[in-house]
């Protein structure tokens, strides 16, 4: 048999190459995904460190408001305070010697006095008293009120003229009208003040009302109070006294807040400049809230949105003086007519806590260091005004100034670099908002007009986020701005030291209070 000069060889290297080539395409899929899962691992370890971060946000590190913190967030952070502030052994909790305290004092001139009977025991012995003498007297003092029905009837006189033989007859008081019954300034009165100061709705004050006089009363009259108040509020030119006495202020303060209307009667457009900082959409309706520093104004006004000319029509267009804010951008245009911003503190300082617990570590520590150079600098603040001074001394302004520098260009630089889920890294974004902000920040160190938080008008604008939680919203933007005026009003009369009733008694007989005038320059 003949055998072949040459027998046939398999291509081994061709198999093994081929192999080799399947292999390593095999190989950079699985690299391609691992490396898309690590990805995702990275991703997710962002989210969930932003989600504790949101979990731990309370009223200390955020503007999460204290009344929808949990019953366990409250007492936690009231634990955490408590370890924070330095106590002495041996003070007791509660108010200190030399504390004036509220209580009630006596009343020198009585509506009436009552003779208790005398006793009948001794206290000590026990033995009879009958018949002997008064040896001394002690007294007790109550205050109350009384809800009496009243019921007046006004007789109109009518005098016949001697030339045309015409009659006429005396005008009813206001409110009144001749051959009708209505109810009076008193019962107008409580029914406002249970709405736009309680926070009742209609129907629920109808329902008191009609519990604490004995006759019935409608809803719809209820909301008609309400009404008639504002017009005579309006009409008196209250909108222009305020307008103009806070216009004459040297600072003001500002904030806004959502609310809820059924009807704005206004479309929401495209998002524009300074409305993306969170919160409800600029759309939709707020109440802006302007107040002095010490409370003795305020004035609210509804808006359709809350974008910047919304805002900037709100703020009097005569003011020009320091308007603190909380760092909304959208107060910012307004820096063409005013004399500057004062960047509120308070919420600078929540912030702050919010970054320092984002570590690792004591990295974030730079934030800490911001909210003790706040503190310092309001130290420094309120005992040069001790002393009488009008300015900070200039090598204390400077070490502050000095200091802020340093720790927000520490925060810049250790954040500029580093991951986070969405955007900047939270410590990023606050470093770079202060240095872009400082002036603002530190205003209230060169001007002692400005304070260094707006505190006094979130007081003032919780009114609204607490009638809308137990009213639950308005109906249109005219209801809306009917509750602002009469709040606007009830909270200024007060300051300026009158009773509620005393107020609403007045506006409906023609003769409101209104804020005095600014002096002539």
């Amino acid at each position: 048999m003949a055998v072949p000069d040459e027998l046939p060889v398999p291509d081994v290297v061709a198999g093994l190459r081929a192999a080799n080539a399947r292999l390593r395409g095999l190989l950079a899929e699985r690299d391609a995904e691992i490396a898309a899962l690590r990805e995702r691992d990275r991703l997710l370890e962002l989210r969930l460190a932003e989600l504790e971060r949101r979990l731990g946000m309370d009223s200390t590190n955020s503007g999460t408001p204290t009344s929808k913190e949990g019953i366990a967030a409250g007492a936690e952070r009231r634990a955490r305070q408590k370890s924070e502030r330095e106590r002495r052994k041996d003070r007791k909790p509660g108010g200190q010697p030399g504390h004036e305290g509220k209580g009630l004092a006596r009343d020198p001139a009585p509506d009436a006095r009552e003779e208790a009977p005398p006793p009948t025991e001794c206290r000590s012995c026990g033995g009879p008293l009958d018949g002997m003498p008064v040896a001394g007297r002690k007294w007790a003092q109550s205050w109350d009120l009384e809800v009496i029905r009243k019921v007046t009837e006004w007789l109109l006189p009518g005098l016949e003229c001697g030339c045309c033989r015409a009659v006429t007859f005396a005008a009813a008081p206001t409110g009144l009208q001749a051959g009708t019954v209505a109810y009076g300034p008193g019962l107008n009165a409580a029914a406002v003040l249970l709405t736009a100061y309680g926070n009742v709705p209609p129907e629920r004050t109808a329902q008191v009302i009609g519990m604490l006089g004995g006759f019935p009363v409608s809803s719809g009259w209820v909301d008609k109070a309400s009404s008639r108040l504002s017009g005579r509020l309006e009409r008196a030119g209250l909108d222009a006294a305020m307008t103009a006495a806070l216009a004459a202020e040297p600072v003001l303060a500002a904030d806004e807040t959502p609310v809820s209307v059924i009807a704005p009667g206004t479309v929401a457009g495209p998002a524009g400049e300074g409305e993306q900082d969170g919160g409800a959409p600029a759309g939709s309706p707020h109440v802006l809230v302007i107040r002095t520093p010490g409370g003795e104004l305020t004035w609210m006004t509804a808006i359709a949105s809350r974008r910047k000319d919304a805002i900037g029509a709100g703020i009097p267009a005569a003011f020009t003086g320091v308007l603190m804010t909380d760092g909304y951008s959208g107060y910012q245009h307004l820096l063409d007519r005013i004399g500057g911003i004062q960047q509120c503190c308070q919420h600078i300082t929540r912030r702050a806590r919010a970054v320092e617990s984002l570590g690792p570590g004591t990295l974030q520590s730079w934030a800490g260091d911001i909210i003790t150079i706040l503190r310092d600098a309001h130290r420094a603040v309120e005992q040069a005004r001790a002393r009488g001074d009008t300015v900070l001394d200039q090598q204390v302004l400077d070490g502050l100034r000095e200091r802020y520098d340093t720790a927000t260009e520490v925060g810049r630089i250790h954040n500029r670099l580093r991951d986070w889920h969405d955007g900047n890294h939270p410590g990023y974004a606050l470093a770079c908002w202060l240095q872009d902000h400082k002036e603002q920040v530190l205003l209230f160190t060169r001007d002692f007009r400005a304070g260094w938080t707006t505190n006094v008008v979130e007081r003032g604008a919780k009114a609204a986020k607490r009638h809308q939680a137990v009213s639950g919203c308005w109906h249109a933007l005219a209801t809306l701005a009917r509750w602002c005026r009469i709040r606007s009003y009830l909270d200024s009369a007060r300051a300026h030291g009158l009773t509620a009733m005393q107020a609403i008694r007045d506006a409906l007989d023609g003769n409101p209070w209104l804020p005095p005038l600014p002096a002539l320059s």
